[in-house]
């Protein structure tokens, strides 16, 4: 008898007494493991990560559990080549494998990557700028997201059993929230097999993962308010769970990706003999046959101008004829086997749905020639590819969930949005034409109707991800009959676990709950320049003041000749006194900014190593001749580089003019050493 996967609960690994459900291989049927959640506390592992994995992970700062996703993703990847074997048994070719397996891991590196740029050295996140609540200044709101104090619960698909569950843990292990992953039975050998080795690395904090090998059934009745569940599966589970009295009454947060019919839209301008309608061809067959078709995001409905149909059919079959089925390591095979032989009769149930209104133009759904396996043993199928008129119902409406597109012609771009929005909601439409009108025309259209909208051209066809690829820095996720959820989009996917809270109060509160200075909030001035101080010494709120600087007409005419802005505001009085904004001769913006940073800039070496940019710089009031200017510069935010020796500052900084009126704002960033240099 073959292994019983085991899962991992409140900080052990746990093995049900029975002898669990046999996981055939999508190869050769034989067995690969068996699987069994007898005897799982549910509650325990709901406990656990709410006592031992949430404090552990709240302690720690976005940056913090940055680095660790990265170590672990670079952990993974150096011993990829154990998956990529055990992944045959699912019936992925190494192309799939790679998809799955390396997607995974890059998307822990995209998150490892966006958290530590995006993201503060902290635990808290502020949403947006302050709101001024009061004419005073001293009465302020703040909407910050911090971690919710509760778990994320994954349940995963069965046809990415390692980007599946990595792309939901990733954010949610960002933003400071324990998973407890349940991978669906079929392929959970892999699953089991990477999340033995993300324990066994020891770089996430105890609690902080979970698996649930085996049913969930009894899950959801421990969560609350504090809890989420995000869910990739079929529409009728989807909505058998979101009907859970804890989620309909208490408030858990529900995610959901379900059934989804995408479609891809070929323009009218991409007639045969342009390098978009190959692009067309070529996508619809990459799309059935990567992972046998089973994607989410896979090319269900091939929409086509009627009178490019038979092209575009001709063009496909083609295609198709040259796929091999077989065995995933033999050689020339390009197509494996579906993750088995119930998923293999659900898409060929499906295939003869379809069949009551189109009509299968190449391939046979009972036949198959197979490379290097027996076809009756392996769940094998040919790549099926129907035709099928624009009043047939039934391709708008089943999803077989395998090797099987369907083409349809439309008239005219409004037919081809009516055709797309009829499968009431999808993750992703592509429109391939080098018509940049018909591109926004389309756009426009089927967005309401998708998550993602992919415009493919000759001019981004080598950099193109693809149809199906959804990926770590844009949203995964549809409206309607795709579940009405979202995930992924980058820091997007982070704050989904995270709660949003406006904070009223004072600009010290504020500056105190959010470590960012905010105007109105103390400053701090001292004997010692700020620029003096290294990382270690430096406090939000420090602050120099510099000036006063007289500007007079000679250094407003030197600045122009000498940087070539002539600019009639700065060197025609009669042309700048006749414009109601300036009445006269004004000096440049960025004379005033470079002026500025002569009256704050402390010269010597020290621990102020560059400045790396202005953000936010806004001109309030011209500056006239005669005019003296006033900066003031605080120290806003403190962010350490985990990888370098420095770190960010940003400064607040404020000039005004002799009778205190504001004349710019903006931030000044720079890089400062985390030590003092010897010597200063």
């Amino acid at each position: 008898m073959s292994r019983l996967l085991e899962s991992y609960v409140a900080g052990r690994w746990y093995a049900a007494p029975d002898a669990g459900t046999p996981l055939p291989s999508a190869v050769d049927g034989s067995e690969v493991a068996r699987i069994s959640a007898t005897g799982v506390d549910l509650a325990e592992m709901v406990t656990y990560a709410r006592e031992v994995g949430g404090p552990a992970l709240s302690a720690m700062t976005f940056h913090e559990r940055a680095g660790a996703l990265k170590a672990l993703a670079l952990t993974l990847m150096a011993g990829k080549a154990e998956f990529y074997t055990l992944s045959t048994a699912t019936g992925a070719t190494t192309r799939d494998s790679g998809v799955d397996i390396d997607g995974g891991f890059g998307t822990l590196l995209s998150y490892a990557s966006k958290a530590r740029r995006e993201l503060p050295d902290s635990t808290v996140f502020l949403d947006g700028n302050v709101e001024a609540l009061g004419k005073g200044g001293t009465f302020l709101g703040q909407h910050i997201y911090t971690s919710r104090r509760g778990v994320a619960v994954q349940i995963n698909a069965f046809n990415f059993p390692v980007w599946g569950f990595l792309e939901k843990l990733a954010p949610a292990f960002i933003a400071g929230v324990p998973s407890i992953v349940k991978p669906a039975s079929s392929t959970a050998y892999l699953t089991e097999l990477v999340f033995r080795r993300i324990i066994e690395s020891g770089l996430l904090p105890e609690g902080s993962v979970q698996l649930l090998s085996g049913s969930a059934r009894g899950l959801l009745d421990h969560l609350g308010g504090q809890d989420s569940v995000a869910f990739t599966g079929s529409a009728d589970t989807a909505a058998t769970l979101r009907a859970h009295p804890n989620v309909v009454g208490k408030g858990v947060h529900f995610n959901a990706e379900a059934d989804s019919l995408n479609a891809s839209i070929l323009g009218e301008d991409a007639v045969p003999g342009t390098p978009e309608f190959d692009l067309y061809v070529k996508q619809l067959v990459t799309e059935m046959t990567v992972k046998a078709g089973q994607k989410c995001t896979a090319i269900r409905r091939a929409l086509v101008p009627v009178s490019l149909v038979d092209a575009v059919v001709d063009a496909a079959s083609k295609r198709l004829n040259k796929v091999v089925v077989g065995h995933p390591d033999a050689d020339g095979v390009t197509m494996g086997a579906l993750a088995s032989i119930e998923q293999r009769d659900e898409v060929l149930k499906s295939i003869r749905g379809l069949t009551k209104s189109a009509t299968i133009v190449f391939g046979d759904p009972d036949n198959v020639d197979v490379i290097g396996a027996d076809g009756q043993s392996g769940a094998f199928l040919s790549p099926v590819l129907l035709r099928a008129e624009e009043n047939a119902h039934e391709v708008h409406e089943l999803e077989a969930f395998g090797p099987v597109s369907t083409v349809i012609g439309y008239d005219g771009i409004d037919h081809a949005i009516e055709l797309a929005a009829r499968g009431e909601g999808s993750l992703v439409a592509s429109v391939v034409t080098a018509d940049t009108d018909i591109a926004r025309r389309l756009v426009l259209g089927l967005a309401a109707f998708h998550g993602r909208v992919l415009v493919l051209n000759r001019d981004d066809a080598k950099e193109s991800t693809g149809h199906g690829s959804p990926l770590p820095v844009l949203v995964h996720g549809g409206p309607g009959r795709a579940g009405g959820g979202e995930e992924l989009g980058g820091i997007r996917g982070v704050l989904h676990h995270m709660q949003r809270t406006a904070v009223q109060g004072t600009p010290d509160v504020l500056t105190a709950v959010g470590e960012r200075w905010f105007t109105g909030s103390a400053r701090t001035t001292g004997s010692e320049h700020p620029f003096r101080k290294s990382l270690a010494e430096l406090k939000i709120g420090d602050t120099v003041v510099g000036g006063p600087r007289q500007v007079t007409l000679a250094d407003i005419d030197h600045f122009a000749e000498f940087t070539g802005d002539t600019f009639y505001a700065h060197t025609d009085p009669v042309a700048a006194a006749a414009n109601p904004l300036f009445g006269g001769i004004v000096a440049h913006g960025y004379l005033v900014v470079s002026l500025a940073a002569g009256l704050f800039v402390d010269p010597a070496p020290g621990p102020v190593l560059a400045n790396f940019g202005v953000d936010s710089l806004r001109f309030l009031t011209p500056v006239k001749a005669e005019d003296s200017l006033t900066v003031t510069l605080t120290a806003k935010t403190i962010t350490p580089r985990s990888s370098a020796d420095y770190g960010e500052v940003r400064w607040d900084a404020v000039v005004t003019n002799q009778d205190n009126d504001p004349v710019a704002t903006y931030d000044v960033l720079t890089l400062v050493a985390k030590t003092r240099p010897e010597g200063n």
